[in-house]
C-alpha cells in the first residue's frame, strides 16, 4: 500500500465501538488518525465542575494518547445547530416526525470526516457502525451487520456512493458482546464495561421540552388546536400539533372511553386526528427524496422489503416510480403508523438498496386506485 492508503481517519466518540475500531485497524497495519466532533453540549456530557471539554472528547484524547495515534478535535457546534438541530425543529413545525440521525450521516458527520481525511492525508474513513459493505455491479452497498440487535444500516441509506467508497466498517462482522470481550482482552476492561450512548445525541430530555427551550415562542406561534375524528368532528383541545406524532397513544391527555391513536396531523389547521388502531393500518405508502444506487433494481427486485422505522421488522413490498419522482409502495401485508418524515429503507435480504423519506400520504387512496393494476399478481 502507498503511504496515504495506510492512513485511516476514525470518527472517535470516546465510546466502546470507535475505541475498538482504532485498535482493530492498528492491528491490521493501518496508521490510524482520530477526530472527535464536538457537536452539542448537554450538562450530562460534563462530569466535573469547570470542565472545558465534554467527556467524550476527553475519553477520545486519552485513548489516542494510549495508542499513540494522531488525534484532532473538530468543534462543529455552530454548524450542527444550523444544519441538524434546525432540521429537527423545522420537521416538527411542519407536522412531521424527523430522522436526525439519517440526516446527520450524509450532511454532517461523514461529510466532515471526508473533509478531515483530505486534510490529514487519509485515504479512508472508518466508524463504529454495526454494518458491512458489499460491491456489486459497479456500486457499493451497505449490508446489515452480523449483530441484528445493533444493526445501524437503517440510518445510512442517504450516504452517496462517493462517501461509501471511502468508508470502512470494521465492526460489521462482530457482535456488541464480542466487541466488549475484544476490548477487555486488549487491556481496556473499564472501557469494555462502558454504557451505551443516547440515540439522539443532542436530546437528554423529552423532545417537547427541547422544542420549547429552542423555540421559546412555539406556543405563541402554534397555540392550542383541536383533536378531531376522521369525520372532522371536534373531540377536545390539544397543546399544539408539534407535540404529537403519528401512532402516538400515550400522553394525549384526552379521555374518549377507549384507546385513541394519532392518525394524522394537519399543521395548517392545527388539528390532530384521532382514531383507533385499525385506522392506522394501510397497504400503501408514498416515499419522496429517494436515494438508490440502481432505480431499475429497486422496481425489479423479487425479494424487496422495507423498514418504516428503526427496529421495525422488514415488510415485503413492491414499488412503482411515479411521474413526480416519488415512490408508491405496496405492502404484502398491512403496515401501521406511517409517519411522514421518517425513513423508509429498502432491502434485498440484508443488502440496503436505498431509501427515502415517508411523504405526506394525502391523496394516496386515489393514486393507489389508479396504479393498482400495475401491482396485479405482485404477491
Amino acid at each position: 500500500m502507498k503511504e496515504k492508503e495506510k492512513r485511516v481517519l476514525v470518527g472517535m466518540s470516546g465510546g466502546i465501538d470507535s475505541s475498538a475500531v482504532c485498535i482493530l485497524l492498528q492491528e491490521q497495519g493501518y496508521e490510524v488518525v482520530g477526530v472527535t466532533m464536538r457537536t452539542w453540549d448537554v450538562p450530562s456530557h460534563f462530569s466535573t465542575p469547570g470542565q472545558e471539554q465534554p467527556d467524550d472528547v476527553l475519553e477520545a484524547q486519552r485513548l489516542a494518547a494510549r495508542l499513540g495515534i494522531e488525534h484532532h478535535v473538530a468543534d462543529v457546534r455552530k454548524e450542527f445547530r444550523q444544519v441538524i438541530v434546525q432540521y429537527f425543529i423545522d420537521e416538527y413545525m411542519r407536522g412531521r416526525t424527523p430522522n436526525p440521525c439519517v440526516m446527520c450521516n450524509p450532511l454532517f458527520k461523514e461529510r466532515i470526516l471526508c473533509e478531515w481525511a483530505d486534510r490529514t492525508n487519509c485515504a479512508y474513513i472508518a466508524t463504529g457502525h454495526y454494518c458491512r459493505l458489499e460491491d456489486r455491479n459497479g456500486y457499493r452497498y451497505i449490508v446489515t451487520g452480523d449483530d441484528s440487535t445493533k444493526d445501524q444500516s437503517y440510518f445510512l441509506w442517504k450516504l452517496p456512493q462517493a462517501i461509501l467508497r471511502r468508508m470502512m466498517f470494521p465492526l460489521g462482522g462482530m457482535t456488541k458482546a464480542s466487541v466488549r470481550d475484544y476490548l477487555a482482552s486488549k487491556g481496556f476492561e473499564a472501557k469494555a464495561r462502558g454504557g451505551e450512548s443516547m440515540e439522539i445525541c443532542f436530546i437528554d430530555k423529552d423532545y417537547r421540552e427541547f422544542l420549547r427551550e429552542h423555540c421559546p415562542d412555539i406556543d405563541e406561534r402554534i397555540g392550542e388546536g383541536w383533536f378531531v375524528d376522521s369525520k372532522g368532528i371536534k373531540l377536545g383541545k390539544h397543546k399544539g400539533f408539534a407535540y404529537y406524532t403519528i401512532g402516538q397513544r400515550k400522553g394525549l391527555e384526552i379521555a374518549l372511553g377507549k384507546p385513541a391513536y394519532v392518525l394524522k396531523i394537519n399543521p395548517e389547521k392545527n388539528t390532530v386526528m384521532l382514531g383507533d388502531a385499525e385506522q392506522l393500518r394501510t397497504r400503501y405508502m408514498l416515499v419522496e427524496d429517494v436515494n438508490v444506487a440502481d432505480r431499475e433494481e429497486l422496481t425489479a427486485c423479487p425479494d424487496l422489503s422495507v423498514r418504516i422505522r428503526y427496529r421495525s421488522r422488514p415488510i415485503s413490498c413492491r414499488v412503482l416510480w411515479l411521474e413526480d419522482g416519488r415512490l408508491l409502495v405496496k405492502f404484502a401485508e398491512e403496515a401501521s403508523a406511517i409517519a411522514p418524515g421518517q425513513s423508509a429503507v429498502f432491502y434485498e435480504g440484508n443488502r440496503v438498496l436505498g431509501g427515502g423519506f415517508i411523504a405526506s400520504q394525502q391523496g394516496i387512496k386515489k393514486i393507489a386506485a389508479e396504479k393498482e393494476m400495475l401491482f396485479q399478481n405482485s404477491f
